[in-house]
């Protein structure tokens, strides 16, 4: 090899090799971390206006994050060396950042009628809502289904994602929702559906949704496509204790 062409090369390889160190780093986040497993409706309605206001500016920042990434984009593929944005291409797939297609499952959660308190003696508002830990096991048992890439609400779920409610909504990333709540999952289709069958929080849940009412719809999709995420990624270090 020639010396000089070698020196030349060697800049942009590095900045090709610490963008795929940054996002091999993102694979060793816990993938879709729930917060705690609290119930989903367990903060005051004050919290929610502070967190709407804080979703209006994390909306500005994704736009920002979004101009960066395309820098970082830039850069990887001036790097020049064929391998490193073939794997820089691979983990960023993985990780979320490229929108994916396939055949997916669209299931929404929803909570039972109001109305269905006064009609029932041994009932308690808080039987009525979707809680975090009914969700979690929706999102667990499809990953454990073989989901390969998910969606909740209008955003992509990537490793170190996490959400928790507030009040009546769900946060997510910063923004706030209210119910219903929708997983989008790209996946093999059946496999996803017998985890669901085989998970007992969802088994739980669908016993309130006969008892009470609560919602639960799945609908197979013959091809959908999710979106890369696009918010940013926090790199979390692991130590030992």
């Amino acid at each position: 090899m020639d010396e000089d062409a070698g020196e030349s090369r060697g800049p942009r390889r590095r900045v090709g090799v610490a963008l795929v160190m940054v996002l091999c780093g993102v694979l060793f986040a816990t993938t879709a971390r729930i917060s705690g497993g609290e119930s989903i409706r367990d903060e005051s309605g004050d919290v929610v206006s502070v967190l709407t206001e804080r979703g209006r500016t994390i909306e500005q920042l994704t736009d920002e994050v979004a101009d960066k990434r395309a820098q970082i984009d830039e850069l990887s593929a001036a790097g020049g060396d064929a391998r490193v944005q073939e794997r820089s291409t691979q983990v960023a797939e993985a990780v979320g950042l490229r929108e994916v297609s396939g055949p997916a499952l669209e299931i929404t959660l929803t909570d039972a009628p109001a109305g269905t308190l006064g009609t029932m003696d041994d009932v308690e508002p808080d039987d009525l809502v979707v809680h975090q830990q009914d969700m979690e096991s929706y999102i667990n048992a499809l990953w454990a289904g073989g989901a390969e890439a998910m969606m909740l609400q209008d955003q992509r779920v990537v490793a170190g994602s996490a959400f928790r409610c507030a009040g009546n909504t769900l946060l997510l990333e910063g923004r706030v929702y209210s119910p219903p709540f929708v997983i989008t999952v790209i996946g093999p289709t059946e496999q996803m559906l017998a985890a669901l069958d085989d998970t007992s929080g969802v088994q739980v849940y669908r016993e309130w949704v006969d008892y009470v009412g609560l919602g639960e719809q799945i609908r197979t999709l013959e091809e959908t496509t999710l979106p890369a995420f696009e918010g940013s990624l926090t790199l979390e270090t692991a130590q030992a204790g």
